[in-house]
């Protein structure tokens, strides 16, 4: 795949993106504390963006540390910019919007669209979680599903996006497992899949490698698994 964007996975649901024009994005940077991130990697100063799937710790991690230290602006549902808000963000650094709504920025836009899971953030309800569709302007669409389970809107996404890689949570427990995770992947129709949110913690069963040979039966997307820091989009 050619593609100017670029796109390292960081472990659990953490992503590092580049726009074609350089654009720095981080979505759900659990870094600090993620057991499975490299630790040069922990403390990121070059961040334009951030996009969170919902308030959850292990998905809004260094955000708030973040956000204050480089300056850039935070994407997120309007309940969990509230809270952020709460919390010291500063309103020139929120973006707010919902589900459906799409934010265009110079070189790529972001769509909120479902997810089906919680949500909340330092004890208080943090809106419902959601799944992001990053669409640069190479014509190349980064799907990251956030926390969920199969949901048959799914298909419609796959039609409307027409996602090239996904990021689809595969640990079992908190989100789908493998077999469901290999179904999405027939719904959708992503030419690459990348599983997420396993083996960060014990409770997290599920494995890259069965969701590999699930895929098999199911669909012709190719299951690609970096580890931790790894790029896998782009040149």
């Amino acid at each position: 795949m050619n593609s100017k964007s670029k796109a390292w996975w960081l472990g659990h649901s953490a992503f590092r993106l580049e726009s074609p024009s350089g654009k720095v994005i981080y979505i759900d940077p659990f870094l600090t504390d993620n057991p499975k991130t490299p630790d040069n990697l922990r403390h990121p100063d070059d961040v334009d963006y951030i996009l969170l799937t919902h308030g959850h710790e292990d998905h809004v991690g260094d955000t708030l540390d973040i956000a204050e230290r480089t300056g850039c602006q935070v994407l997120a549902q309007v309940e969990l910019s509230h809270l952020l808000k709460k919390h010291g963000l500063k309103d020139d650094q929120a973006i707010e919007y919902n589900k459906g709504g799409t934010v265009h920025f110079d070189d790529f836009s972001v769509t909120l669209v479902n997810a089906c899971h919680s949500s909340s953030f330092g004890g208080e309800y943090a809106g419902e979680a959601g799944g992001l569709v990053v669409s640069f302007e190479d014509d190349i669409c980064f799907y990251h599903m956030g926390d969920t389970n199969i949901f048959s809107d799914l298909e419609l996404y796959g039609e409307l996006y027409e996602p090239h890689v996904i990021a689809i949570p595969i640990g079992d427990h908190y989100t789908m497992g493998p077999q469901e995770a290999a179904m999405c992947c027939e719904m959708l129709g992503a030419e690459i899949a990348v599983p997420i949110h396993y083996g960060t913690f014990p409770v997290l069963t599920g494995t890259p490698e069965e969701f590999r040979e699930f895929t098999k039966e199911y669909a012709e997307t190719k299951v690609v698994i970096p580890k931790p820091g790894d790029q896998f989009l782009g040149n």
